[in-house]
């Protein structure tokens, strides 16, 4: 009987301890930054809730007070060090290196967006030292059988623009999965990978372009908007997100 008895309470501690650690399983950077930690650089998240995910946490940003902290950072371009022309795997689990240029994964960002709402910030500079950044107040990105669709709303300008609003609904494509509303790949036209549409406002995944060079259209890590020129390639480049509810 007396067996019988630790048995059950060493099974009950068990249980208990596990259900602690899944409380306290960071989901997003929003968690870490609620239990106290806020400087920015790498943590472990789990989007899915059991599988840890590197990310680069930026626990502040330019802007409002009220933009700032607890952005989980989902790409970042910043000094052409790492090749973003990839295929539709890598895309999906992501690659490159969260201490500099890296995307997450469409799939970490489809666990990461699927239960609870989250709004978008990108952050611009150019090679003048020029920055911006541009805000929606809603962001998600949907399942792989639904082509990992983009949605996204809530424009409110920071000096970028807005070049997101025109891919609102697309699925994503690489040059190996053409998933756009073109008639042909835009990833292979303009040498990235995005939610294009017909096709591009915004390629932050194209070619890393040391400023601004008129004799290539499109291909570059652009932002439309920024200066209403395809042309222009940004020195650096980050989308993030933090939770809103």
């Amino acid at each position: 009987m007396a067996m019988l008895v630790f048995l059950a309470a060493l099974l009950s501690a068990v249980l208990m301890s596990r259900c602690t650690q899944n409380i306290n399983i960071p989901v997003d950077c929003s968690d870490i930054y609620k239990s106290r930690q806020t400087v920015s650089g790498i943590y472990s998240i789990y989007p899915a809730g059991d599988i840890p995910v590197s990310v680069y946490c930026e626990m502040i940003s330019g802007g409002k007070a009220e933009d700032n902290g607890a952005w989980t950072v989902f790409q970042r371009r910043m000094d052409g060090t790492v090749n973003f022309y990839r295929p539709w795997d890598q895309y999906k689990r992501g690659f490159g290196n969260e201490e500099g240029e890296y995307w997450l994964g469409l799939e970490n960002m489809y666990q990461l967006t699927r239960k609870n709402k989250y709004m978008l910030r990108v952050d611009l500079e150019d090679f003048t030292g020029r920055k911006g950044f541009a805000l929606y107040s809603s962001f998600s990105v949907g399942r792989e059988t639904q082509g990992y669709k983009l949605h996204v709303s809530g424009f409110t300008d920071g000096g970028a623009g807005d070049s997101m609003t025109i891919h609102d609904g697309q699925k994503f494509t690489t040059f190996d999965k053409d998933q756009d509303s073109y008639e042909t790949n835009c990833a292979k036209l303009f040498l990235g990978a995005f939610w294009y549409n017909k096709c591009h406002y915004a390629n932050p995944n194209g070619v890393y372009l040391w400023g601004d060079d008129p004799t290539l259209f499109a291909v570059g890590n652009v932002w439309y908007t920024w200066k209403n020129n395809y042309s222009v390639g940004m020195k650096s480049i980050s989308m993030k997100i933090r939770r809103v509810s």
